[in-house]
């Protein structure tokens, strides 16, 4: 489990996030929301060490995660880049890259990684894209093939920084499903979402960011009936109760 204590995290001394305190427990999605620019993408890069924090700690697994190697983070959580280079090589290649920190050098992929990376095509729903090369694929495949090669880590955490980016609507909920099945089977799912029907409607949990500060941490009910995505996003926060559910969506500010 990745913990966050009082965690402040910036860039060039200029702070971004200041006094965070959040864990992301096993078995449960979690949504982060808030305003563009707000620092949602920040939290993930700092939760996994990709850039270093002002002060505070971040705990993965009860370890400080300064104490492990990029090799040890990479093997208990993975991390979906909001953006991704395009390289020249196969679908299958690219997402037999998740299994770089199961490898010693120089890298030799085993049956088992080939078996994990065609498991992850088929979970992304990517399995007819496998020997076709990036460079040929739309941005909504590529987003699928990306999001497997997260999945073939096979972490017990897994952090995606806007996912259904290019995505049409049909796979943005095979996504959010992916995403219950994956909380389902014991890890813990972190996703930066803008869409606050799909992420309200998916998530176990919603943690609001704005200002630099955690504005509010609980359930979709609980978030939406403090009033904290009012005041977040200048927008009035509604819903309406669906045979499949609860819908939310948004209307001007009176």
């Amino acid at each position: 489990m990745v913990e966050l204590r009082d965690l402040s995290v910036g860039y060039d001394g200029v702070p971004v996030l200041q006094n965070i305190i959040l864990s992301f427990p096993p078995g449960q999605v979690t949504a982060l929301l808030g305003p563009n620019g707000c620092g949602k993408s920040t939290l993930l890069k700092a939760a996994l060490g990709l850039i270093p924090a002002q002060s505070g700690e971040i705990l993965l697994d009860g370890r400080d995660i300064r104490s492990l190697s990029p090799r040890e983070v990479a093997q208990k959580a993975a991390y979906l880049a909001q953006s991704r280079s395009v390289p020249n090589i196969t679908a299958r290649r690219m997402v037999l890259h998740g299994r770089f920190p199961y490898l010693s050098f120089p890298r030799r992929y085993r049956p088992e990684d080939f078996a994990m990376a065609d498991r992850a095509l088929q979970w992304a729903d990517a399995g007819d894209l496998s020997h076709r090369p990036m460079e040929e694929l739309s941005g909504g495949q590529r987003q699928k093939v990306y999001l497997a090669m997260a999945l073939a880590q096979d972490t017990q955490s897994i952090f995606m920084d806007e996912p259904t980016t290019f995505l049409d609507i049909g796979h943005q909920l095979e996504v959010m499903a992916l995403a219950r099945r994956l909380a389902e089977m014991g890890r813990a799912v972190v996703l930066v979402l803008h869409d606050l029907d799909l992420a309200l409607r998916g998530c176990d949990r919603a943690a609001v960011l704005s200002g630099g500060t955690l504005q509010a941490l609980g359930s979709p009910d609980e978030v939406f009936f403090s009033g904290v995505l009012d005041r977040v996003f200048g927008v009035s926060v509604r819903r309406m109760e669906t045979p499949e559910g609860w819908q939310y969506y948004c209307a001007p500010l009176k």
